[in-house]
Order: C-alpha cells, then structure tokens, then sequence
C-alpha cells in the first residue's frame, strides 16, 4: 500500500499535470553571453542590461518605444507588382516572400506609422531587418513616398529607422531605382521645410546609406552599428590596405563628422522629442506635465 500511495499516484499525476517550460524565456546576449530573462530584456528595450549591446527589435516594438504611450496608427503603403521580373534562384520570389510574411506577421521590410511624440504630430517609417535582411525593394521606396507625403500632409516632422542589407536582389533595377525615388520624396519634405531625421540602426549598409539613410537632417545612430556602404573586406581588397579598428562603427563615424549622435535605445525618444522640437521652433519639453485632456472634455469646458 505504501508503495503505491507513495511512488504510483505521485508519478501518474506529474505525468498528466507536466507542463512544459516555454523556450523563449531566455534569451542570450549575443555580444557577452548573458542569459537574460525575457521580461528583463522587454523593459530594456532589447538592451544587455550587463554590456549595453543593442539587439534587434521589430518595427512595431520601435515604433511603441518612440511614440507617446506607445500608440500610433499605421499609415497606408501602395502594394507594388509582385515579382515582376519573374525571379527564381533556389526558391521563387513569391514564395520568399510568403515567408518572410509568415515569419514577421508584416507585409513587408518597412512600416509607416503616425502618432505624438512629447504631444508633437510625427510620422515615422522604420525598416525591418529580420524581413528579408531589411532589403530595399519596391514596397520600400513606396512606403518612404507614403511616408514623405503623409508628413507634407499633417505638416509634421518624418523620422526614419534604417536597417538593411542593401538593395533587394529578386527586384534587380527595379530595386536600385527606388534610391532616386525616396531621394526625391526626402526632397519633398524639406522643401515643404519640415525636419526629416535618420536613425541609423545595425546594420545600415548597401544602396540604403546612397540615398535616403544619409540624406537627414540630423543623423543620430545607435551603438556600435554598422554602417557603410561596401563591405569591409570588399574596402581592403580594393584599397590594399589594413583598415582602422572600429571602421564603419557608429563611433568611428561620429569621430569623423559622418553622424551627429550616438545615442543609447533608452535615451531615443527624449533625444527625437528635443531635437524635432527645436527643428520645429517649439518650445522645450516639460518632464512631468499633465497628460492631455480628452476632447470631450476640453469640450465641456469650453461650453461652461
């Protein structure tokens, strides 16, 4: 009898009340190592609390670290031609891209947003890198147009988050045609005379950094990204030259004048506020104020 109250039953309920431990507690630091808790990581802002390394995040997770409360509502992209050029190396295109829909929930590398920042109108258009390597196709250059245009149209400041790869093969020209474009909608911003702002992510490299990644206002990047246009070892076998320690590091180039910040992910919003609103010729933020009333209220208050 003891052996059955004391091993039997025990054993046959672990079996049916076992549950299994999710695999995605964990995540580790890819720079130093450390296990970190995935509630920990979500409040750094997908930062190393031990080393500081900046890991990736999604365009919906930056844009609810930027924006007021983390509330903004999608701006519309035009859908291009899929797969005009009919391209098939080991996996057609179409299906390349039903993956990388399914893989990131988006429908693709950029999404265009609008919301408040410090109670300031702001459009923001962000590049996923973990859509097909963040890479520049149609839908890109389109989006960035969206983006230019909604701007114009609110008379509000564009800021924009790079991370790419480069240009999108599968597209072939018509990827590289989208620098001229976005190229112009950028123009169109600044001749409307409102501010557009870059924020270099890692890894901004390719045709990104030939047209509108490098083309802001202000340039501001976060730690220890890579920047560039043309790989590092592509540089070194053509200049036959050891290249500096740190090259194309975010770091590196604030040192020789190519960016104008390097800014930490928990310090990015309060650097946009202050900076947009000086662009903008507004008065400073004031930390601590009272949230904004409601309409309704302000309503009843202005009828009293």
């Amino acid at each position: 009898m003891n052996w059955i109250s004391n091993y039997v039953r025990p054993k046959i309920n672990s079996l049916f009340s076992r549950r299994e431990t999710p695999d995605n507690l964990w995540t580790k630091c890819d720079d130093c190592g450390t296990m970190l808790f995935h509630r920990e990581l979500k409040d750094a802002l997908n930062t190393c609390p031990s080393c500081g390394h900046h890991m990736r995040m999604t365009a919906r997770e930056r844009l609810a670290s930027v924006f007021d409360n983390g509330i903004f509502v999608e701006v519309d992209v035009p859908e291009p031609i899929i797969d005009p050029l009919a391209f098939k190396d080991q996996q057609k295109y179409p299906d390349r891209l039903k993956a990388a829909r399914k893989k990131t929930d988006e429908k693709d590398a950029m999404l265009v947003a609008e919301g408040e920042m410090g109670r300031m109108k702001v459009v923001c258009a962000v590049q996923d890198f973990s859509f097909m390597g963040g890479s520049m196709g149609m839908y890109v250059g389109n989006a960035i147009i969206a983006a230019a245009e909604r701007a114009i149209e609110l008379k509000c400041p564009l800021v924009l988050f790079s991370a790419a790869g480069g240009a999108r093969m599968q597209e072939g020209i018509l990827s590289l045609m989208q620098m001229p474009r976005s190229t112009v909608a950028v123009e169109m911003v600044k001749e409307a005379g409102l501010p557009y702002v870059v924020v270099l992510t890692h890894p901004t490299t390719g045709g990104v950094t030939a047209s509108y990644a490098m083309l802001g206002d202000v340039h501001i990047a976060e730690p220890n990204a890579l920047i560039g246009f043309a790989g590092a070892r592509v540089i070194e076998q053509t200049i036959r030259e050891k290249l500096p320690e740190g090259f194309q590091r975010s770091e590196y180039l604030l040192d020789h004048g190519v960016l104008d910040r390097v800014t930490h992910r928990k310090d990015m919003r309060n650097e946009l506020i202050t900076i947009l609103l000086m662009l903008m010729k507004q008065p400073p933020q004031v930390h601590g104020d009272l949230p904004k009333p409601a309409e309704e209220a302000a309503e009843t208050e202005a009828t009293a």
